[in-house]
């Protein structure tokens, strides 16, 4: 089957289609600035350069139809007609405590889609607005929505809730949703194969550290903790966010700096984690590891914050898990750093943890790491989102 699979944000627009059945991806683009002056269409079809074609997009719909026209455009395009894609997967931010699986997309869904959107103001109205776009564009094909929050529906009470009044969890649903779901569940299925084991048979430890980052307890297949909350503010120290904290910081800034509530949390959000700590220096960790190269204290204190809050979410989920079989690394920096692998396996000689380092300096494909005869395994696995949302809503449709 070909699968669309579409990745709304507020202004901009990914999208990959990719044939179920091989994993293959046949075309894949961008969408950046919609509803923004210098907007463009990124797209690149397997096997050929990549083109960027600028036009208006005054709003979804039109960026949606830009991306139909460049997979059915005669000598650039994948396919023939619209009719050659038989599904389109929807990433969705947040589906609350709705949706613990996938779901094939009506009227019902939308509503429910909706009222998750005070969950993630950032997140959901952008989704539905694409899923609205390709609906309008596209009636007759099938359409999935695949939750970043849905993996993690399977914790237990005692994870999500906060300590905090239980009515607000009654009222507001306020505790524990996390993120980057359909990539801990990937991953964790993928390393199972890698290990010639059953996912149900395994104890897996996810770290998908890139600019947002977070880390997941995979019990036995199902996911019994992880490290981002109500929001993906929560957790490790990420490219600019903050991560966990002691909450009378807000009120303690807002005394001193005379700032609102507002802008705390844009502080919060996007000018704290790495970026903050290494003062301004830079949010990508790539620079933050020339840094470190380089002896200059920013990088230095930047890479060890973060890499200790991994340390101790891997050392705190061993203990929720009773014991752990693997380590995954996984996403755009824990796929591509030696360094930063490193120096968060340091902190687990308690495990009996070590680093093959000719293993560790390889990428770009499933591997593990750790030196043999180690009873915890460490691996590294390439995660893809986008082909874990084809194969969900492959799976749905053909059902």
């Amino acid at each position: 089957m070909k699968i669309l699979v579409i990745n709304c944000g507020s202004s901009s627009l990914k999208f990959q289609l990719i044939d179920s059945v091989h994993g293959q991806v046949l075309a894949k683009g961008l969408c950046e600035r919609i509803g923004i002056e210098g907007s463009r269409l990124v797209y690149r079809r397997e096997g050929a350069k990549e083109q960027t074609v600028k036009a208006p997009m005054t709003e979804h719909k039109t960026a949606v139809k830009m991306v139909l026209d460049a997979l059915t455009a005669p000598g650039t395009g994948v396919i023939r007609e619209l009719s050659e894609i038989d599904a389109v997967g929807h990433r969705i931010v947040h589906g609350g405590e709705k949706f613990a699986a996938s779901v094939l997309i009506d009227n019902g869904v939308l509503s429910a889609i909706e009222e998750c959107a005070s969950l993630a103001p950032l997140h959901n109205p952008a989704n539905l607005t694409g899923i609205r776009a390709c609906m309008e564009l596209m009636p007759e094909t099938p359409m999935a929505a695949v939750f970043d929050t849905a993996f993690h529906q399977t914790m237990p009470m005692e994870a999500y809730l906060y300590g905090i009044p239980y009515a607000y969890y009654e009222k507001y649903r306020v505790r524990r949703y996390g993120f980057h779901g359909t990539s801990h569940k990937y991953v964790s299925r993928q390393a199972a194969k890698v290990l010639g084991e059953r996912p149900e048979k395994l104890r897996l430890i996810v770290c998908h550290l890139g600019n947002g980052a977070s880390v997941s307890a995979v019990q036995y297949g199902k996911s019994v903790d992880t490290s981002m909350g109500l929001t993906p503010l929560e957790g490790l120290i990420m490219g600019t966010r903050a991560g966990d904290m002691d909450p009378a910081i807000v009120e303690f800034i807002a005394h001193k700096e005379g700032k609102t509530l507002d802008e705390i949390m844009e502080i919060l959000n996007r000018q704290s984690g790495v970026l903050g700590l290494s003062g301004g220096l830079s949010s990508d960790f790539r620079d933050l590891e020339d840094a470190f190269q380089a002896g200059q204290p920013e990088g230095e204190r930047a890479l060890k914050a973060f890499a200790y809050r991994v340390a101790k979410y891997i050392g705190a989920y061993t203990a929720a898990m009773n014991g752990v079989d693997g380590i995954c690394f996984t996403a755009g920096l824990g796929e591509n750093s030696p360094l930063i692998r490193r120096k968060i396996c340091a902190y687990l000689g308690y495990l009996g943890v070590s680093l093959d380092e000719e293993q560790n300096r390889k990428r770009g494909e499933d591997l593990i790491i750790s030196a043999p005869g180690c009873g915890v395994k460490v691996l590294v696995i390439p995660t893809n989102e986008e082909l874990a949302i084809a194969e969900e809503t492959c799976a749905l449709v053909q059902a």
